[in-house]
Protein backbone atom coordinates (compact mmCIF):
# COMPACT_ATOMS: atom_id res chain seq x y z
CA UNK A 1 0.00 0.00 0.00
CA UNK A 2 1.45 3.40 -0.78
CA UNK A 3 2.98 5.31 2.34
CA UNK A 4 1.41 8.83 1.20
CA UNK A 5 -1.50 7.54 0.10
CA UNK A 6 -2.59 5.74 3.68
CA UNK A 7 -2.26 8.62 5.97
CA UNK A 8 -5.31 10.16 6.67
CA UNK A 9 -6.07 13.91 6.38
CA UNK A 10 -6.76 15.85 9.37
CA UNK A 11 -9.65 18.59 8.45
CA UNK A 12 -8.65 21.85 10.07
CA UNK A 13 -11.91 23.85 12.12
CA UNK A 14 -13.44 25.66 9.57
CA UNK A 15 -12.74 23.88 6.91
CA UNK A 16 -16.26 21.90 5.30
CA UNK A 17 -15.30 19.20 2.59
CA UNK A 18 -17.93 17.36 0.82
CA UNK A 19 -17.77 14.07 -1.46
CA UNK A 20 -20.43 14.01 -4.80
CA UNK A 21 -20.62 14.01 -8.38
CA UNK A 22 -20.04 17.21 -10.63
CA UNK A 23 -20.63 16.54 -14.63
CA UNK A 24 -19.97 12.47 -14.32
CA UNK A 25 -16.99 12.84 -12.06
CA UNK A 26 -16.46 11.94 -8.59
CA UNK A 27 -15.19 15.29 -6.93
CA UNK A 28 -14.01 16.53 -3.35
CA UNK A 29 -15.00 19.92 -2.64
CA UNK A 30 -13.71 21.87 -0.23
CA UNK A 31 -14.47 25.51 1.17
CA UNK A 32 -13.80 28.09 4.00
CA UNK A 33 -15.03 31.42 4.80
CA UNK A 34 -15.53 32.23 0.85
CA UNK A 35 -12.84 30.27 -0.61
CA UNK A 36 -13.34 27.18 -2.90
CA UNK A 37 -11.41 24.71 -4.45
CA UNK A 38 -11.98 20.87 -5.77
CA UNK A 39 -9.83 18.10 -6.66
CA UNK A 40 -11.74 15.50 -9.38
CA UNK A 41 -11.33 11.59 -8.17
CA UNK A 42 -9.91 8.97 -10.73
CA UNK A 43 -11.82 5.29 -11.36
CA UNK A 44 -10.80 3.20 -8.64
CA UNK A 45 -10.17 5.69 -5.96
CA UNK A 46 -12.89 6.35 -3.33
CA UNK A 47 -12.83 9.11 -0.64
CA UNK A 48 -14.20 8.71 2.79
CA UNK A 49 -14.74 11.74 5.24
CA UNK A 50 -15.32 10.15 8.60
CA UNK A 51 -15.53 12.82 11.59
CA UNK A 52 -12.80 15.29 11.48
CA UNK A 53 -10.42 13.26 8.85
CA UNK A 54 -9.83 12.35 4.68
CA UNK A 55 -9.04 8.69 4.02
CA UNK A 56 -8.38 7.76 0.20
CA UNK A 57 -8.77 4.27 -0.47
CA UNK A 58 -8.11 2.52 -3.90
CA UNK A 59 -9.92 -0.72 -5.22
CA UNK A 60 -7.10 -2.62 -6.36
CA UNK A 61 -3.18 -2.82 -6.27
CA UNK A 62 -2.52 -2.12 -10.49
CA UNK A 63 0.29 -0.17 -11.03
CA UNK A 64 -1.74 3.07 -12.15
CA UNK A 65 -4.23 3.30 -8.98
CA UNK A 66 -0.60 3.04 -7.11
CA UNK A 67 0.21 5.61 -8.50
CA UNK A 68 -2.75 8.00 -8.38
CA UNK A 69 -3.07 6.93 -4.62
CA UNK A 70 -0.65 8.97 -3.38
CA UNK A 71 -1.47 11.71 -5.91
CA UNK A 72 -4.91 12.21 -4.64
CA UNK A 73 -3.71 12.03 -1.08
CA UNK A 74 -1.45 14.91 -1.78
CA UNK A 75 -3.81 17.10 -3.88
CA UNK A 76 -6.45 16.72 -1.08
CA UNK A 77 -3.66 17.28 1.63
CA UNK A 78 -2.57 20.71 -0.05
CA UNK A 79 -6.43 21.56 -0.71
CA UNK A 80 -7.39 21.56 2.98
CA UNK A 81 -4.66 22.96 4.10
CA UNK A 82 -4.43 25.69 1.75
CA UNK A 83 -7.71 26.91 2.63
CA UNK A 84 -6.64 26.69 6.16
CA UNK A 85 -3.41 28.37 5.88
CA UNK A 86 -2.46 30.24 2.55
CA UNK A 87 0.72 28.91 0.56
CA UNK A 88 2.74 31.25 -0.36
CA UNK A 89 6.43 32.59 -2.32
CA UNK A 90 8.81 35.23 -2.03
CA UNK A 91 10.58 36.47 -5.33
CA UNK A 92 13.42 39.02 -4.51
CA UNK A 93 14.41 41.50 -7.74
CA UNK A 94 17.98 42.23 -8.04
CA UNK A 95 20.04 44.82 -10.13
CA UNK A 96 20.29 48.14 -10.66
CA UNK A 97 17.20 49.96 -12.10
CA UNK A 98 15.01 47.00 -11.23
CA UNK A 99 11.48 47.95 -9.20
CA UNK A 100 8.29 46.52 -9.11
CA UNK A 101 5.00 47.87 -8.03
CA UNK A 102 1.04 47.29 -7.12
CA UNK A 103 -1.75 49.21 -9.15
CA UNK A 104 -4.77 47.73 -8.29
CA UNK A 105 -4.75 44.02 -9.32
CA UNK A 106 -1.81 44.59 -11.82
CA UNK A 107 1.65 44.04 -10.76
CA UNK A 108 3.75 46.66 -12.97
CA UNK A 109 7.29 45.57 -13.22
CA UNK A 110 10.37 47.70 -14.41
CA UNK A 111 13.21 45.53 -15.72
CA UNK A 112 15.44 47.35 -17.95
CA UNK A 113 12.98 46.92 -21.24
CA UNK A 114 12.35 50.34 -23.05
CA UNK A 115 8.66 49.54 -21.62
CA UNK A 116 7.39 48.63 -17.90
CA UNK A 117 5.92 45.08 -18.01
CA UNK A 118 2.33 44.56 -16.77
CA UNK A 119 1.59 41.45 -15.06
CA UNK A 120 -2.10 40.97 -14.44
CA UNK A 121 -3.12 39.50 -10.71
CA UNK A 122 -5.43 35.95 -11.07
CA UNK A 123 -8.50 36.05 -8.94
CA UNK A 124 -7.57 33.17 -6.23
CA UNK A 125 -4.01 35.18 -5.95
CA UNK A 126 -2.96 38.02 -3.36
CA UNK A 127 0.28 39.76 -4.39
CA UNK A 128 2.14 41.76 -1.54
CA UNK A 129 5.22 43.76 -1.40
CA UNK A 130 6.41 44.13 2.00
CA UNK A 131 10.14 46.01 1.09
CA UNK A 132 10.70 47.60 -2.92
CA UNK A 133 12.65 44.61 -3.73
CA UNK A 134 10.92 41.73 -3.09
CA UNK A 135 7.18 40.01 -3.98
CA UNK A 136 5.09 37.99 -2.10
CA UNK A 137 3.06 35.52 -3.73
CA UNK A 138 0.25 33.51 -1.75
CA UNK A 139 -2.87 31.70 -2.39
CA UNK A 140 -4.88 28.65 -1.13
CA UNK A 141 -3.85 26.59 -4.27
CA UNK A 142 -0.65 25.38 -4.22
CA UNK A 143 0.18 24.80 -7.90
CA UNK A 144 -1.59 27.78 -8.80
CA UNK A 145 0.65 30.13 -6.52
CA UNK A 146 4.02 28.10 -7.82
CA UNK A 147 2.64 28.61 -11.61
CA UNK A 148 2.29 32.72 -10.88
CA UNK A 149 5.32 33.02 -8.97
CA UNK A 150 7.36 31.21 -12.05
CA UNK A 151 5.67 33.07 -14.35
CA UNK A 152 6.69 36.33 -12.84
CA UNK A 153 10.57 34.68 -12.38
CA UNK A 154 10.27 33.95 -16.43
CA UNK A 155 9.81 37.72 -17.41
CA UNK A 156 13.62 38.15 -16.39
CA UNK A 157 15.63 35.13 -14.96
CA UNK A 158 18.64 35.73 -13.19
CA UNK A 159 21.60 36.00 -15.80
CA UNK A 160 24.98 34.36 -14.86
CA UNK A 161 27.34 37.27 -14.86
CA UNK A 162 26.12 39.41 -12.22
CA UNK A 163 22.95 37.84 -10.93
CA UNK A 164 20.63 40.25 -11.80
CA UNK A 165 16.86 39.46 -12.38
CA UNK A 166 13.88 38.09 -10.53
CA UNK A 167 15.15 35.09 -8.42
CA UNK A 168 12.81 33.40 -5.84
CA UNK A 169 14.36 34.53 -2.29
CA UNK A 170 16.28 31.24 -1.15
CA UNK A 171 17.73 30.55 -4.77
CA UNK A 172 21.15 30.61 -5.26
CA UNK A 173 22.72 32.09 -8.67
CA UNK A 174 25.99 30.60 -9.86
CA UNK A 175 27.57 33.16 -11.14
CA UNK A 176 29.91 32.46 -14.41
CA UNK A 177 33.29 34.03 -14.94
CA UNK A 178 33.65 36.80 -17.29
CA UNK A 179 36.32 37.18 -19.91
CA UNK A 180 38.53 39.21 -17.60
CA UNK A 181 39.12 36.07 -15.48
CA UNK A 182 39.95 33.95 -18.44
CA UNK A 183 44.13 34.14 -18.87
CA UNK A 184 46.39 34.55 -21.73
CA UNK A 185 44.07 37.25 -23.14
CA UNK A 186 44.23 40.72 -23.99
CA UNK A 187 46.07 42.86 -21.04
CA UNK A 188 45.41 46.22 -21.89
CA UNK A 189 49.29 47.98 -22.45
CA UNK A 190 48.11 49.06 -25.50
CA UNK A 191 51.00 47.27 -27.47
Amino acid sequence: MSRVGKEPIKIPVGVKVNVGKAADKNQVRAEKSGQKGSVNIPEGIKVEVKESQIQVIRDNNSGKLKSLHGLIRSLLANLVNGLDKAFSKELQIVGRGKRAKLKGNILELELGFSHSIKFPIPEDIEIEMPENNIIKVSGFDKQQVGEVAAEIRDLQPPEPYKGAGIRYKDERVRKKAGKTAIGGGFTGSGQ
